[in-house]
Protein backbone atom coordinates (compact mmCIF):
# COMPACT_ATOMS: atom_id res chain seq x y z
CA UNK A 1 0.00 0.00 0.00
CA UNK A 2 2.66 2.64 0.67
CA UNK A 3 4.72 1.42 -2.22
CA UNK A 4 1.92 1.75 -4.28
CA UNK A 5 1.48 5.64 -2.93
CA UNK A 6 5.45 5.93 -3.40
CA UNK A 7 4.66 5.62 -7.22
CA UNK A 8 1.91 7.68 -7.53
CA UNK A 9 3.94 10.69 -6.06
CA UNK A 10 6.65 9.63 -8.20
CA UNK A 11 4.24 9.78 -11.25
CA UNK A 12 2.80 13.44 -10.09
CA UNK A 13 6.16 15.05 -9.82
CA UNK A 14 7.99 13.68 -12.74
CA UNK A 15 4.86 13.41 -14.94
CA UNK A 16 5.83 9.53 -15.37
CA UNK A 17 2.76 7.81 -17.88
CA UNK A 18 2.45 4.64 -15.25
CA UNK A 19 -0.62 3.13 -16.86
CA UNK A 20 -2.62 2.41 -13.81
CA UNK A 21 -4.18 -1.18 -12.74
CA UNK A 22 -7.18 -3.02 -12.87
CA UNK A 23 -8.51 -1.61 -10.10
CA UNK A 24 -7.98 1.95 -10.21
CA UNK A 25 -9.71 1.79 -13.72
CA UNK A 26 -12.63 0.92 -12.39
CA UNK A 27 -12.80 3.26 -9.78
CA UNK A 28 -12.10 5.77 -12.41
CA UNK A 29 -15.36 4.73 -14.40
CA UNK A 30 -17.29 4.66 -11.19
CA UNK A 31 -15.91 8.29 -10.23
CA UNK A 32 -17.09 9.12 -14.17
CA UNK A 33 -20.08 7.08 -15.20
CA UNK A 34 -21.68 6.72 -11.49
CA UNK A 35 -22.48 2.65 -10.84
CA UNK A 36 -22.40 1.45 -14.51
CA UNK A 37 -19.91 -1.26 -15.20
CA UNK A 38 -20.72 -1.19 -18.82
CA UNK A 39 -19.08 0.79 -21.50
CA UNK A 40 -19.68 4.13 -22.54
CA UNK A 41 -22.87 5.05 -23.27
CA UNK A 42 -23.89 5.92 -27.07
CA UNK A 43 -23.80 8.97 -27.98
CA UNK A 44 -27.00 8.93 -31.03
CA UNK A 45 -30.27 10.38 -29.68
CA UNK A 46 -33.60 8.92 -29.18
CA UNK A 47 -37.18 10.71 -30.09
CA UNK A 48 -39.14 10.24 -27.33
CA UNK A 49 -42.17 8.29 -27.22
CA UNK A 50 -44.57 11.87 -28.11
CA UNK A 51 -42.64 12.51 -31.43
CA UNK A 52 -42.67 8.87 -32.57
CA UNK A 53 -46.66 8.95 -32.48
CA UNK A 54 -46.87 12.16 -33.97
CA UNK A 55 -44.69 10.57 -36.90
CA UNK A 56 -47.37 8.22 -37.04
CA UNK A 57 -50.18 10.08 -36.83
CA UNK A 58 -48.99 12.27 -39.41
CA UNK A 59 -47.50 9.51 -41.47
CA UNK A 60 -51.34 7.70 -41.72
CA UNK A 61 -53.39 11.30 -42.58
CA UNK A 62 -50.84 11.57 -45.59
CA UNK A 63 -51.52 7.91 -46.63
CA UNK A 64 -55.03 8.45 -45.96
CA UNK A 65 -55.81 11.61 -47.80
CA UNK A 66 -53.95 9.96 -50.83
CA UNK A 67 -56.04 6.85 -50.72
CA UNK A 68 -59.03 8.96 -50.68
CA UNK A 69 -58.01 11.31 -53.08
CA UNK A 70 -57.62 7.87 -55.49
CA UNK A 71 -60.76 6.85 -54.70
CA UNK A 72 -62.30 10.13 -55.54
CA UNK A 73 -60.68 9.89 -59.07
CA UNK A 74 -62.05 6.39 -59.49
CA UNK A 75 -65.38 7.48 -58.47
CA UNK A 76 -65.31 10.36 -61.30
CA UNK A 77 -63.59 8.36 -64.01
CA UNK A 78 -66.19 5.24 -63.65
CA UNK A 79 -68.87 6.44 -62.08
CA UNK A 80 -69.68 10.06 -62.73
CA UNK A 81 -73.16 10.53 -61.76
CA UNK A 82 -72.99 9.06 -58.31
CA UNK A 83 -69.65 11.05 -58.05
CA UNK A 84 -71.43 14.07 -58.39
CA UNK A 85 -74.16 12.69 -55.75
CA UNK A 86 -71.56 11.26 -53.35
CA UNK A 87 -69.34 14.86 -53.47
CA UNK A 88 -72.76 16.84 -53.06
CA UNK A 89 -74.11 14.54 -49.75
CA UNK A 90 -69.88 15.13 -48.53
CA UNK A 91 -70.19 18.75 -49.07
CA UNK A 92 -73.98 19.11 -47.44
CA UNK A 93 -72.95 16.87 -44.27
CA UNK A 94 -69.83 19.60 -43.50
CA UNK A 95 -71.62 22.58 -44.44
CA UNK A 96 -74.42 21.24 -42.01
CA UNK A 97 -72.54 20.16 -39.15
CA UNK A 98 -70.39 23.96 -39.82
CA UNK A 99 -73.82 25.33 -39.01
CA UNK A 100 -74.69 23.38 -36.28
CA UNK A 101 -71.60 24.28 -34.27
CA UNK A 102 -72.11 28.07 -35.45
CA UNK A 103 -75.60 27.95 -33.94
CA UNK A 104 -74.61 26.02 -30.77
CA UNK A 105 -71.92 28.98 -30.38
CA UNK A 106 -74.56 31.61 -31.00
CA UNK A 107 -76.97 30.14 -28.40
CA UNK A 108 -73.82 29.70 -26.09
CA UNK A 109 -73.48 33.42 -26.07
CA UNK A 110 -77.20 34.00 -25.64
CA UNK A 111 -76.93 31.89 -23.16
CA UNK A 112 -74.26 33.48 -21.26
CA UNK A 113 -74.69 37.08 -21.69
CA UNK A 114 -78.48 36.76 -20.85
CA UNK A 115 -79.80 37.66 -24.74
CA UNK A 116 -82.97 37.25 -26.40
CA UNK A 117 -83.52 36.25 -30.17
CA UNK A 118 -84.18 40.22 -31.65
CA UNK A 119 -80.98 41.50 -29.40
CA UNK A 120 -78.62 39.64 -31.82
CA UNK A 121 -76.70 40.61 -34.78
CA UNK A 122 -78.79 40.15 -37.95
CA UNK A 123 -76.52 37.67 -39.27
CA UNK A 124 -76.66 35.85 -36.15
CA UNK A 125 -80.66 36.12 -36.40
CA UNK A 126 -80.76 34.90 -39.84
CA UNK A 127 -78.42 32.10 -38.98
CA UNK A 128 -80.57 30.73 -36.32
CA UNK A 129 -83.74 31.13 -38.29
CA UNK A 130 -82.54 29.78 -41.15
CA UNK A 131 -81.02 26.35 -38.90
CA UNK A 132 -84.08 26.00 -37.36
CA UNK A 133 -85.88 25.01 -40.32
CA UNK A 134 -83.44 23.45 -41.89
CA UNK A 135 -83.50 21.53 -38.18
CA UNK A 136 -87.26 20.81 -39.05
CA UNK A 137 -86.95 19.46 -42.29
CA UNK A 138 -84.40 16.56 -41.40
CA UNK A 139 -86.34 15.48 -38.19
CA UNK A 140 -89.27 14.62 -40.67
CA UNK A 141 -86.58 12.47 -41.96
CA UNK A 142 -85.83 11.01 -39.50
CA UNK A 143 -88.91 10.40 -38.27
CA UNK A 144 -90.10 8.22 -41.41
CA UNK A 145 -86.69 5.89 -41.18
CA UNK A 146 -87.36 5.24 -37.54
CA UNK A 147 -88.94 1.87 -38.72
CA UNK A 148 -86.67 -1.19 -39.23
CA UNK A 149 -84.84 -1.44 -42.42
CA UNK A 150 -86.52 1.83 -43.42
CA UNK A 151 -83.72 3.60 -44.27
CA UNK A 152 -83.23 2.22 -47.56
CA UNK A 153 -86.17 3.14 -48.29
CA UNK A 154 -85.62 6.71 -47.20
CA UNK A 155 -82.55 7.16 -49.56
CA UNK A 156 -84.45 5.78 -52.61
CA UNK A 157 -86.97 8.77 -51.61
CA UNK A 158 -84.70 11.18 -50.81
CA UNK A 159 -83.40 10.56 -54.55
CA UNK A 160 -86.68 10.78 -55.98
CA UNK A 161 -87.66 13.90 -54.26
CA UNK A 162 -84.95 15.94 -52.83
CA UNK A 163 -86.67 19.04 -52.90
CA UNK A 164 -89.47 18.18 -50.45
CA UNK A 165 -86.92 16.05 -48.59
CA UNK A 166 -83.63 17.62 -48.51
CA UNK A 167 -82.11 21.15 -47.48
CA UNK A 168 -80.38 23.25 -49.55
CA UNK A 169 -76.89 21.81 -48.51
CA UNK A 170 -77.73 19.45 -50.47
CA UNK A 171 -79.19 20.54 -53.89
CA UNK A 172 -77.03 20.92 -56.56
CA UNK A 173 -76.72 24.36 -57.81
CA UNK A 174 -79.05 23.97 -60.77
CA UNK A 175 -81.71 22.41 -58.38
CA UNK A 176 -81.34 25.25 -55.85
CA UNK A 177 -82.83 27.79 -58.67
CA UNK A 178 -85.19 25.68 -60.15
CA UNK A 179 -86.82 24.50 -56.44
CA UNK A 180 -86.62 28.36 -55.45
CA UNK A 181 -88.55 28.80 -58.75
CA UNK A 182 -91.27 26.30 -57.89
CA UNK A 183 -91.37 27.65 -54.20
CA UNK A 184 -92.46 31.08 -55.47
CA UNK A 185 -94.84 29.86 -58.12
CA UNK A 186 -96.49 28.73 -55.06
CA UNK A 187 -96.58 31.65 -53.66
CA UNK A 188 -97.98 33.43 -56.67
CA UNK A 189 -101.11 31.06 -56.60
CA UNK A 190 -102.11 33.13 -53.47
CA UNK A 191 -102.07 35.89 -54.52
CA UNK A 192 -105.13 36.48 -55.88
CA UNK A 193 -106.80 34.65 -53.44
CA UNK A 194 -105.59 37.40 -50.85
CA UNK A 195 -106.69 40.27 -53.08
CA UNK A 196 -110.20 39.00 -53.21
CA UNK A 197 -110.54 38.81 -49.80
CA UNK A 198 -109.17 42.67 -49.42
CA UNK A 199 -112.22 43.45 -51.62
CA UNK A 200 -114.28 41.93 -50.01
CA UNK A 201 -113.66 42.86 -46.69
CA UNK A 202 -113.50 46.92 -47.93
CA UNK A 203 -117.38 47.92 -47.60
CA UNK A 204 -116.78 46.73 -43.99
CA UNK A 205 -114.14 49.19 -42.99
CA UNK A 206 -116.00 52.57 -40.95
CA UNK A 207 -113.14 54.99 -42.72
CA UNK A 208 -114.12 56.55 -46.24
CA UNK A 209 -111.34 57.20 -46.87
CA UNK A 210 -109.88 54.14 -45.94
CA UNK A 211 -112.02 52.50 -47.93
CA UNK A 212 -111.13 54.32 -51.25
CA UNK A 213 -107.59 53.79 -50.57
CA UNK A 214 -107.49 49.82 -50.31
CA UNK A 215 -109.74 49.77 -53.57
CA UNK A 216 -107.47 52.12 -55.29
CA UNK A 217 -104.37 49.75 -53.67
CA UNK A 218 -105.98 46.63 -55.03
CA UNK A 219 -106.51 48.10 -58.51
CA UNK A 220 -103.23 49.21 -58.79
CA UNK A 221 -102.09 45.38 -57.41
CA UNK A 222 -104.93 43.76 -60.46
CA UNK A 223 -103.29 45.78 -63.12
CA UNK A 224 -99.62 45.05 -62.41
CA UNK A 225 -98.09 48.35 -60.94
CA UNK A 226 -96.10 48.66 -57.79
CA UNK A 227 -97.81 50.60 -55.33
CA UNK A 228 -95.87 53.58 -54.01
CA UNK A 229 -94.51 53.47 -50.57
CA UNK A 230 -96.92 56.08 -48.94
CA UNK A 231 -99.95 54.28 -50.21
CA UNK A 232 -99.06 51.28 -48.40
CA UNK A 233 -98.37 53.23 -45.03
CA UNK A 234 -101.71 55.13 -45.43
CA UNK A 235 -103.60 51.76 -45.03
CA UNK A 236 -101.85 50.67 -42.02
CA UNK A 237 -104.80 51.49 -39.62
CA UNK A 238 -106.81 48.85 -42.05
CA UNK A 239 -104.65 46.14 -40.29
CA UNK A 240 -104.84 46.56 -37.11
CA UNK A 241 -108.44 46.88 -36.14
CA UNK A 242 -111.67 44.70 -37.54
CA UNK A 243 -111.83 43.43 -40.35
CA UNK A 244 -108.08 42.95 -40.84
CA UNK A 245 -106.48 42.72 -37.88
CA UNK A 246 -104.38 39.30 -37.30
CA UNK A 247 -107.03 38.00 -34.48
CA UNK A 248 -110.47 39.16 -37.12
CA UNK A 249 -109.03 37.26 -40.28
CA UNK A 250 -111.31 34.51 -41.49
CA UNK A 251 -109.20 30.89 -41.62
CA UNK A 252 -109.57 30.31 -45.38
CA UNK A 253 -107.38 34.23 -45.42
CA UNK A 254 -105.24 32.98 -43.20
CA UNK A 255 -104.16 29.64 -45.15
CA UNK A 256 -104.04 31.80 -47.90
CA UNK A 257 -101.00 34.10 -46.24
CA UNK A 258 -99.53 30.88 -44.94
CA UNK A 259 -98.77 29.77 -48.32
CA UNK A 260 -97.70 33.35 -49.53
CA UNK A 261 -95.41 32.80 -46.68
CA UNK A 262 -94.49 29.44 -47.38
CA UNK A 263 -95.71 27.79 -44.38
CA UNK A 264 -97.83 24.73 -44.63
CA UNK A 265 -101.83 25.60 -44.45
CA UNK A 266 -102.74 22.19 -43.05
CA UNK A 267 -102.79 22.91 -39.68
CA UNK A 268 -106.17 23.74 -37.28
CA UNK A 269 -106.67 27.90 -37.64
CA UNK A 270 -105.20 28.30 -34.16
CA UNK A 271 -102.13 27.02 -34.97
CA UNK A 272 -102.07 28.55 -38.10
CA UNK A 273 -102.84 31.69 -36.57
CA UNK A 274 -100.36 31.38 -34.30
CA UNK A 275 -97.22 30.37 -36.86
CA UNK A 276 -97.91 32.62 -38.93
CA UNK A 277 -98.01 35.50 -36.49
CA UNK A 278 -94.81 34.38 -35.06
CA UNK A 279 -92.92 34.13 -38.57
CA UNK A 280 -94.51 37.67 -39.17
CA UNK A 281 -92.44 39.20 -35.82
CA UNK A 282 -89.59 37.04 -36.79
CA UNK A 283 -89.14 39.11 -40.04
CA UNK A 284 -89.93 41.82 -38.50
CA UNK A 285 -87.00 41.81 -36.01
CA UNK A 286 -84.82 40.82 -38.46
CA UNK A 287 -86.23 43.83 -40.17
CA UNK A 288 -84.92 46.05 -37.82
CA UNK A 289 -81.87 44.37 -37.55
CA UNK A 290 -80.68 45.26 -40.91
CA UNK A 291 -82.14 48.19 -40.77
CA UNK A 292 -79.13 48.87 -38.01
CA UNK A 293 -76.80 47.02 -39.97
CA UNK A 294 -77.23 48.75 -43.34
CA UNK A 295 -78.15 46.91 -47.22
CA UNK A 296 -74.88 47.92 -47.98
CA UNK A 297 -73.04 46.00 -45.72
CA UNK A 298 -74.75 42.53 -47.02
CA UNK A 299 -73.06 40.42 -49.82
CA UNK A 300 -74.71 39.67 -52.91
CA UNK A 301 -76.20 36.20 -52.34
CA UNK A 302 -77.63 37.75 -48.72
CA UNK A 303 -79.30 40.51 -50.46
CA UNK A 304 -81.30 37.72 -52.51
CA UNK A 305 -81.23 35.54 -49.37
CA UNK A 306 -83.29 38.39 -47.89
CA UNK A 307 -85.61 39.56 -50.45
CA UNK A 308 -86.73 35.51 -51.14
CA UNK A 309 -87.52 35.42 -47.80
CA UNK A 310 -89.80 38.36 -47.40
CA UNK A 311 -91.74 37.45 -50.80
CA UNK A 312 -89.62 38.54 -54.21
CA UNK A 313 -88.36 35.77 -56.63
CA UNK A 314 -84.83 36.95 -56.73
CA UNK A 315 -82.95 33.98 -58.49
CA UNK A 316 -83.67 35.83 -61.89
CA UNK A 317 -83.08 39.70 -61.06
CA UNK A 318 -80.01 41.46 -60.64
CA UNK A 319 -78.34 42.55 -57.60
CA UNK A 320 -78.97 46.71 -57.50
CA UNK A 321 -82.66 45.97 -58.29
CA UNK A 322 -82.64 43.77 -55.11
CA UNK A 323 -80.93 46.11 -53.03
CA UNK A 324 -83.62 48.76 -53.94
CA UNK A 325 -86.60 46.74 -53.52
CA UNK A 326 -84.89 45.66 -49.73
CA UNK A 327 -84.46 49.26 -49.58
CA UNK A 328 -87.98 50.32 -49.60
CA UNK A 329 -89.23 47.06 -48.02
CA UNK A 330 -87.64 48.09 -45.04
CA UNK A 331 -88.71 51.50 -44.72
CA UNK A 332 -92.31 49.92 -44.96
CA UNK A 333 -91.52 47.67 -41.91
CA UNK A 334 -89.82 49.57 -39.71
CA UNK A 335 -92.59 52.31 -40.06
CA UNK A 336 -94.64 49.41 -38.67
CA UNK A 337 -95.39 48.35 -35.21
Amino acid sequence: MALSRVCWARAAVWGSAVTPGHFVTRRLQIGRSGLAWGGPRSSKLHLSPKTDVKNLMSYVVTKTKAINGKYHRFLGRHFPRFYVLYTIFTKGFRMLWADAKKARRIKTDMWNHNMEFHQLPYREMEHLRQFRQDVNKCLFLGIISTPPFANYLVFLLMYLFPRQLLIRHFWTPKQQIDFLDIYHAFRKQSHPEIISYLEKVIPLISDAGLRWRLTDLCTKIQRGSHPAICDILALRECFSNHPLGMKQLQAFHVKALSRAMLLTPYLPPPLLRRRLKTHITVIHQLDQALAKLGIGQLTAEEVKSACYLRGLNSTHIGEDRCRTWLGEWLRISCSLK
